[in-house]
């Protein structure tokens, strides 16, 4: 694991407050989801999710992080060689100065994406970045957190993700995208949630019932599995 080291840590006091993140981990790798999938890719993981959702990966992120200033994780960056940024969490939009590091890593000339629960607004964020959108199902647990208002504003480069756990899942979402008809809007994703759901049963459902959405599976688990900065 990449992660951020002791030296770059700063206290609460150093920096204003506007000016930094607390930041559980930075890493590079290659980008396991969505429609960047495979491509080299620095990854920036905030600290805190207000968020349990029950298959959750990153339950090291809730707590703990180190200050880091917003500018010197954009010049890790842009150090990094990679063309393609992730801020991810925990729940990235759970800090209010992550909007900043967005732009600033756009200013900096980066394929910018950001991975979100979808709990947050998004519609304030840089129009460059690429919204992952995270549509919590019955079976995460946290479906009553879904912020309806996001999805008026997802566009054709954006993508949502929907983490299916059951046939009752597959279904739910399944009519959440047709009811609504994401896939005419923006790239639509559908995963199965690691040791929960065969990933076959899933292609073949989505198959059955030719449903234009992207089935995926998480490349960085089946690399190097469930392990941090990965």
């Amino acid at each position: 694991m990449a992660a951020v080291a002791e030296s770059g840590s700063l206290s609460r006091g150093e920096l204003p407050a506007g000016e930094r993140l607390r930041i559980t981990e930075t890493f590079f790798s290659l980008q396991g989801e969505a429609d960047a999938v495979g491509f080299p890719t620095f990854f920036i993981r905030l600290t805190g999710c207000p968020l349990r959702c029950q298959y959750c990966d990153t339950e090291y992120a809730f707590f703990g992080g180190q200050w880091q200033a917003i500018d010197d994780l954009v010049a890790a960056a842009v150090a990094s060689g990679a063309r393609h940024a992730c801020v991810t969490g925990g729940e990235p939009l759970a800090q209010p100065n992550a909007p900043t590091l967005l732009t600033r890593l756009c200013d900096a000339r980066l394929k910018v994406s950001i991975e979100t629960s979808g709990a947050f607004d998004v519609s304030h964020l840089d129009a460059r970045v690429t919204r992952v959108l995270d549509v919590k199902t019955p079976g995460s647990g946290e479906v009553g957190r879904n912020l309806a208002s996001n999805l008026e504003h997802v566009r054709p480069q954006d993508q949502v993700k929907f983490v299916v756990c059951s046939r009752e899942d597959y279904e739910w979402s399944r009519e959440f995208v047709r009811e609504r008809a994401l896939y005419d809007r923006c790239q639509v994703l559908f995963s199965p949630s690691q040791a929960q759901l065969e990933a076959r049963d899933l292609a073949d459902w989505i198959l059955a019932d030719r449903l234009p959405v992207r089935f995926q599976m998480q490349l960085h688990k089946i690399l190097w599995g469930n392990v941090a900065g990965k």
